[in-house]
């Protein structure tokens, strides 16, 4: 029998239970109306006002459309995307499928000796290490005692693409960008782990985890002060042509703990065959022979087969933890099993399409979907198709639960850990996120006090100003509907949702304050990071809002809910980081807050890298931050040239133009002529995008023209001998003059 989870098995009884207790036809029809006044409000009273947006909620009960707005407008999801791929997946697979990988060898294997060890993959996303350290122990309990000509690894299951539509119009080597793979193990990326030596001057350790004979590591790395941070990590193939080379150069700061970063690898099949390899060898098994690709032969003898978890409990990482890798691996698994082998994100489209015109009734060319995870501007979906689809899969009650259950809950766990804390949403609400730059989206299952259920999709695009303000507005949305039929009502859970109107502190006040959160945030403690929270929700100071949330990033900084609280608090303003600036001078601290934006957009945040213009622009007139500003730009240049060029093309004007000024002045100082920035600039100039590219040329001459003549000897005035004449009678003075 199909093992149904236990929180599965609630998420249905929740949906499933009956309307009896559903206020009169009257009194529910007042309770919608209020809500319908208080999700208007917000949309026309906030920043979604000047945004595109998609809304719709849909009620579970009566099939009825509750409110809508633009429902019917096409529009980015992002990684709402995700909802259709997993839909797809758990109708055409079955919440039980387990993908599958062979391990077998050659038919003439006997007495443990083997002359080739074949692997076949078939797209499992989730094997670790630690979980193929397992595999290889059902390997040496089958008898494999030797390997004599070597390993060879089938990828005949998926095709040769290795990244999906959209994908290419980012460039780089980033984690979230991890190419797919019939055998893929670690989630086809490894972190790269730097480590500061105990005095300034000495060799840092650069380690990776996990470890594996695939990466070829080639340091450069020193310790510096305390306040030094300037270490770049690349990636490339090793001269071997065959392993994946990672050059890490720079220096990592005295005493500031581990620095991490995540790269992508590149060849994901060899990188599962070295790894075996040195695992197999730890067993004590020999191996001999080149690792290499190539297929599995019909009379091979199979040793084992190595079966991942349920598609269930996948479904939970692809959607609480919106792994872009797991959805991509889901697509081409859907295109083989459906379309027929190799597996293809062509035939996983196209088996998405079919499901959806089939079974939900939304028409092909209706949408447009070009990949399985919403990555990059690839996608357009309505609010109204996404209700459509959440809608079916509620009603479709064998794999109802799984695909509930893979869902974030509010306040709870995955990418809603940290939203509705303090709301009605909390535990009520099941929803998948979608961000990009410029985009956040919102779609799931709610239901409310009064008992009843909702389906919702909020999407909006191109909207002005910050993306926390955005999210804050989609969060009240999301409460406001929760809160149906509670004694508040929704227009006390949009109130609620909202920040606290700002208070200002006395000087006094703030710099006591100030000299506390700055102090917790020196001891790095994690453990402090709940208080540090708390405290953040409740102040109404923005000054001390800004200091908290600095605070809470140094002390827990690899928390990406802490990040989005430090950017939403770092305003570049008089009332915020002007009081701040102020307060630190008089109690002779450092500057908080600067320092860790800074490290934020070095590390390759691209909406740090924007904030960060912004400082420049405010303290342009601060003759000491203005200097360090500078300074800290160039090493952006240098650490994240790619999001330094994205940044300043998509900046203000007023902000670009301060950037630029900020940035010629630190690549002179730190004489960076031959800095990555250029590399990059040179990169962007083959954008097949022609704004990118146009902006990469001119931004090549202005930068290169601005940084001669800052290089330039200075004009010396001629030294004019003056004429002798008479002299000039002295003329008298006043008394006192």
């Amino acid at each position: 029998m199909r093992r149904l989870g236990c929180v599965g098995v609630g998420v249905v009884v929740l949906f499933a239970l009956s309307v009896a207790a559903q206020p009169a036809p009257q009194a529910k029809e007042k309770d919608r109306e209020a809500l319908r006044r208080a999700l208007t409000s917000v949309i026309e009273t906030s920043t979604l006002k000047g945004a595109r947006v998609t809304v719709q909620v849909r009620s579970l009960d009566d099939g009825s459309i509750v409110f809508s707005r633009d429902g019917d407008e096409l529009l980015n999801p992002a990684s709402n995307v995700k909802l259709f791929t997993a839909a797809t997946a758990l109708t055409a697979l079955g919440p039980d499928f387990r993908f599958e990988t062979d391990f077998l060898t050659d038919h003439d294997f006997k007495e443990g000796k083997a002359k080739v060890l074949f692997v076949r993959g078939r797209g499992d996303p989730t094997i670790t290490t630690e979980r193929l350290y397992g595999i290889v122990a059902d390997i040496v309990h089958a008898g494999l005692k030797e390997i004599s000509d070597g390993i060879v690894l089938d990828e005949s299951y998926f095709d040769g693409e290795r990244t999906a539509p959209g994908f290419d119009q980012e460039s780089g080597d980033k984690a979230y960008l991890a190419p797919t793979g019939a055998l893929s193990l670690n989630w086809n990326s490894v972190g790269v782990y730097l480590r500061p030596g105990e005095t300034v001057g000495a060799a840092a350790v650069a380690e990776i985890e996990p470890p594996s004979d695939f990466f070829v590591v080639e340091s450069e790395l020193t310790t510096g002060t305390k306040t030094q941070r300037r270490f770049t990590v690349t990636s490339g193939v090793d001269k071997d042509k065959i392993r994946q080379k990672l050059e890490v150069k720079g220096v990592v700061p005295l005493e500031k703990g581990v620095w991490s970063q995540w790269k992508k690898v590149d060849q994901p099949a060899l990188y599962f065959g070295f790894t075996l390899k040195q695992l197999l060898q730890q067993r004590g098994v020999k191996v001999k022979g080149r690792i290499r690709t190539g297929t599995v032969p019909g009379n091979a003898k199979m040793l084992t087969a190595a079966a991942s978890d349920t598609l269930d409990i996948v479904l939970k990482r692809l959607n609480k933890n919106s792994s872009n890798f797991v959805a991509e691996q889901l697509i081409k698994t859907v295109g083989a099993e459906v379309k027929g082998v190799p597996g293809s994100h062509v035939k996983g489209i196209e088996a998405v399409e079919d499901f959806l015109e089939r079974d939900v009734h939304i028409p092909r060319g209706t949408y447009v979907m070009k990949n399985g995870s919403g990555l990059n501007d690839s996608n357009r979906f309505s609010a109204s198709q996404t209700t459509q689809l959440l809608t079916h899969m509620v009603q479709r009650f064998p794999i109802a639960p799984e695909y509930l259950s893979a869902l974030a809950i509010a306040a709870k766990d995955g990418t809603l850990k940290y939203r509705f804390e303090g709301s009605e949403a909390v535990g009520r609400l099941r929803a998948k996120t979608g961000t990009l730059e410029n985009v956040s989206a919102l779609s799931g299952y709610v239901q409310s006090v009064g008992s009843e259920r909702f389906v919702f999709s909020v999407m909006v695009n191109d909207f002005p100003g910050r993306a926390s303000s955005v999210v804050q507005h989609i969060d009240a949305l999301g409460a406001a509907v929760a809160a149906l039929g509670s004694s508040e009502g929704p227009a006390s859970a949009v109130a609620s949702m909202m920040r606290p109107p700002s208070v200002v502190s006395s000087q006094a006040e703030l710099e006591s304050r100030l000299k506390t959160y700055v102090s917790m945030g020196q001891k790095g403690d994690k453990r402090n990071a709940p208080f540090l929270r708390t405290a953040w929700r409740s102040e109404k100071d923005p000054a001390v809002r800004a200091v908290i949330a600095d605070a809470l990033i140094l002390s827990d900084p690899k928390e990406p809910a802490n990040v989005r609280i430090f950017l939403d608090s770092a305003v570049a303003s008089d009332e915020v980081f002007g009081r701040l600036r102020d307060s630190a001078k008089k109690a002779q601290l450092d500057v908080p807050v600067l320092p860790s934006l800074v490290e934020l957009a070095a590390s390759g945040h691209l909406e740090a890298v924007s904030r960060l213009f912004e400082f420049v622009r405010f303290n342009a007139s601060d003759e000491l931050n203005a200097a360090f500003l500078a300074e800290q730009l160039a090493v952006v240049a240098h650490d994240a040239p790619m999001e330094l060029l994205s940044a300043l093309r998509t900046a203000s004007e007023p902000d670009r133009a301060a950037a630029l000024d900020s940035l010629v002045t630190g690549l002179v100082k730190q004489s960076q002529a031959d800095a990555p920035l250029w590399a990059a600039i040179k990169t962007s100039q083959g954008s097949v995008d022609p704004s990118v590219a146009s902006f990469a040329k001119s931004l090549e001459v202005m930068l290169s023209q601005r940084i001669a003549e800052a290089k330039a000897p200075k004009p010396v005035d001629p030294i004019v001998t003056p004429t002798p004449s008479a002299p000039t009678p002295a003329t008298p003075t006043s008394p006192g003059g």
